[in-house]
């Protein structure tokens, strides 16, 4: 199973066609957003494009391949325009062996056990660390990327993780044990 794993589209219309372009482009499975879906919050600033009423058909349109959990700025009002699950605050996914915890990363989360991945997003920096046996991976910002991130995502294939950017350029990657 080939996995897209994405976050922090904030309301942008320009920054989800390309993400969905991307998605296209993988052939992947399923995508899994990490949270803030439709609104860009008090702290960011507009993103390219912010248009959310697109975003949401967007979105709505390729509802059978959305995992999704819930972001800081994402609300209920949110889960009467989507047509796809927003409001779980943490989903657990073993994919081809790989268990993994997706949060937002906004709240904390239960313990895991070793050898879990846990993805996040909400602080739009891509990462890689590993912690007491314990893998924490962030795919950055769809749309708002910050520390001079790239406008990217993530891919889970054959046991590896990469981080891409939307043009589908490698830019890390990480094999799983």
């Amino acid at each position: 199973m080939k996995l897209m794993i994405a976050s922090d589209i904030h309301g942008s219309a320009f920054y989800c066609k390309e993400l969905l372009k991307a998605f296209e482009n993988e052939h992947a499975d399923k995508i899994l957003l990490l949270g803030d879906i439709l609104y860009h919050g008090p702290r960011n600033d507009l993103p390219k494009n912010y248009a959310p009423k697109e975003v949401i058909a967007m979105l709505n349109g390729i509802k059978e391949y959305i995992i999704c959990v819930r972001g800081n700025c994402d609300t209920e009002v949110d889960q009467m325009v989507l047509e796809f699950p927003v409001l779980n605050e943490q989903i657990f996914l073993c994919i081809d062996g790989a268990e993994m915890l997706a949060v937002h990363g906004h709240k904390p989360f239960p313990p895991v056990k070793t050898g879990t991945f846990v993805l996040s997003g909400h602080t739009h920096v891509p990462k890689l660390e590993e912690v007491s046996g314990v893998t924490y991976m962030n795919p950055g910002s769809v749309s708002i990327p910050k520390e001079n991130s790239r406008h990217g995502y993530m891919v889970f294939e054959n046991g590896k993780f990469l981080w891409k950017d939307l043009d589908g350029n490698v830019f890390n990657e990480y094999p799983v044990k």
